[in-house]
């Protein structure tokens, strides 16, 4: 009997694991909401219906302690393509304009890391992010060779995207980015203040297939405990939560897609959202409602928690990690600016099996702009039960953003404050546009952070701890605001103000 060759063992064991339905490929989903915070039945915000979050809920670890890295756009995506905060790797503030926040030069992504391992990328929605050598993906339908609601907001039109990715890349592993809109606020105020209107059917806002408006009393609304609840803000959050609707609806889409191109058992799915809600206290701050954020950890072979809440801490800068782990792929080896760059951030793939007993208790962020005339530089240590926050500019007025000025729940705390009425606002404009240096709270027993300890003998002991792990994850991660505001830096080390020695 002739004996049959090696190769040809090859090609049938090959032909009959896909038979079989078995494929060794494996991708990643990464999918970013804008503006999301936990408007949603998987955070038991039960009002706000969110169906295909609740389904992928049901495929995952859901993350009760995820943090953003910085509350704002593009420094915010910066640190999720890169792994490094915005103040390591140099997009202090939002991309693009006459202010032109970039990254530095040399800085390594996500899409640059996994090419030369034959991963293909590729990023629909928002990008918000630059230079373009620096964030480059296979595959670009994004605000720059689009309109922002065509290519994140008519999830229709995604949908397109998506199936002619898979169409020219799926052969092979890949990551593919997507980058919702929703539920950013809207500058066309034709749409709504969230363009909660665009696609919504009506003749004059067009029609998205594969989205039905949901639609909401403004009576019936969850006003978070941060938000003075007036009529103002209920039909805001009325109107944010129409918009939320689109999202998960968009989450649907993509789940239906991965399944139909048989990816779905292959794919590890992370969902995040770039900063915290467009609202007073929230985005662009550092406090809670600004830095929490939904997170959810889909691995298709580890499905024992699906289903389950992780008490773990994680931060957006660990997406890096976690995608090269899945793939296999170390970080590469490099410089910024004269110093070696490590990750901070750790991989989160343990979390699908079980919550570590170490190593995901706590977390940093930082911030230094908005757009440039919006400057406050924050750094912030967030672990079990305190949060501190070291605001560097503390002797200005906190800026504020555009949108987060021009919407109906700013305007109607400024109109009743300017009146002298109360706002059912639980602190005042002076107290919200100026804080102390230092600012430390026992988030578990003050949630809405009121009560600052940082100055306070008996807190002596937890300021000092969390203040020296704060400064050595800045030097660490080669903060150049690092001697700021009490010193200068002065030969490559810090030098007081006061001429006493360096420091």
């Amino acid at each position: 009997m002739a004996q049959v060759p090696a190769s040809l063992w090859i090609i049938g064991a090959v032909i009959l694991a896909y038979a079989s339905g078995w494929n060794t490929q494996k991708n990643v989903l990464v999918i970013i909401g804008d503006d999301v915070g936990f408007e949603t039945s998987i955070y038991n915000y039960t009002v706000c219906k969110t169906p295909n979050l609740e389904r992928l809920a049901k495929r995952s670890v859901t993350l009760k302690h995820g943090y953003t890295s910085v509350s704002s756009c593009s420094p915010s995506r910066s640190a999720i393509m890169t792994g490094l905060p915005s103040h390591q790797n140099g997009i202090y503030g939002l991309y693009g304009g006459v202010h032109h926040f970039e990254a530095f030069s040399g800085v390594k992504s996500l899409p640059v890391i996994l090419k030369p391992h034959g991963i293909k990328t590729g990023i629909i929605g928002k990008k918000h992010v630059g230079p373009e050598d620096i964030f480059k993906f296979d595959y670009e339908q994004t605000e720059f060779n689009n309109s922002y609601h065509q290519c994140a907001r008519n999830i229709t039109r995604m949908k397109e995207y998506v199936r002619e990715f898979f169409a020219m890349y799926g052969s092979m592993p890949f990551l593919l980015y997507i980058g919702f809109n929703d539920c950013h606020r809207c500058t066309e105020s034709e749409y709504g203040d969230f363009c909660e209107k665009f696609g919504n059917g009506q003749p004059e806002y067009g029609v998205i297939p594969d989205w039905k408006p949901a639609y909401y009393d403004p009576k019936d609304v969850i006003v978070p405990p941060f938000l003075p609840d007036t009529p103002a803000t209920r039909g805001d959050i009325a109107n944010q939560y129409t918009s939320m609707s689109r999202l998960d609806a968009g989450i649907g889409m993509l789940l239906n897609e991965l399944k139909s191109h048989g990816y779905l058992d292959n794919t590890l799915i992370i969902y995040t959202s770039d900063n915290g809600i467009p609202f007073p206290n929230a985005k662009t701050n550092l406090y809670e409602p600004g830095m929490q954020e939904p997170f959810l950890i889909s691995s298709p072979y580890d499905t024992s928690r699906w289903g389950q809440i992780s008490e773990a801490f994680a931060s957006t800068t660990d997406i890096l990690p976690t995608v090269l782990e899945w793939f296999n792929i170390p970080f590469p080896s490099y410089k910024l600016n004269g110093a070696t760059v490590a990750l901070t951030g750790k991989s989160l793939l343990p979390l699908a099996k079980q919550d570590p007993s170490s190593g995901f208790d706590h977390v940093f962020s930082s911030h230094n702009f908005h757009e440039v005339y919006m400057y406050y530089p924050m750094r912030v240590m967030r672990n079990k039960q305190y949060c501190l926050i070291h605001n560097l500019s503390y002797m200005a007025p906190y800026p504020i953003a555009t949108d987060l000025y021009d919407n109906p729940t700013f305007k109607d705390i400024l109109n009743h404050t300017l009146s002298k009425q109360p706002t059912k606002w639980f602190k005042t404009l002076e107290q919200y546009y100026y804080r102390d240096e230092y600012e430390l709270y026992d988030v578990v027993n003050d949630p809405l952070e009121t009560n600052n300890l940082a100055h306070q003998e008996d807190y002596a002991y937890v300021f000092k701890e969390m203040h020296d792990t704060l400064y050595k994850w800045r030097l660490a991660t080669n903060d150049y605001w690092r001697c700021y505001p009490e010193g200068v830096r002065y030969k490559n080390t810090c030098a007081d103000l006061d001429n006493a020695p360096p420091y």
